[in-house]
């Protein structure tokens, strides 16, 4: 079980790597930016992001905390190594 402050403590870890939350229920919720989800005493709202600016959100989600059961990072893309073939 997750309290508000391990949650706002994951939001705030630099660099941010994006997250999956997991409900009871399977539901999941991808964050890839901490301003889409805010944190309260018994619910986190999630922010759905929109499509001309993921930062924004278009619609929210209310979610009780007591019902998070993961929360997982999500791949970052990376560079890749190879570099153009010669």
């Amino acid at each position: 079980m997750f309290s508000p402050d391990d949650i706002q403590a994951r939001l705030r870890r630099r660099p941010f790597i994006p997250i999956r939350i997991v409900t009871t229920t399977g539901q999941t919720y991808d964050i890839h930016h901490p301003e889409l989800m805010m944190v309260g005493r018994h619910y986190v709202i999630v922010g759905l992001p929109s499509k001309e600016n993921p930062t924004q959100f278009e619609q929210d989600t209310l979610v009780a905390i007591i019902h998070l059961t993961e929360m997982q990072d999500l791949p970052t893309s990376t560079p890749s190594q190879d570099g153009p073939p010669a």
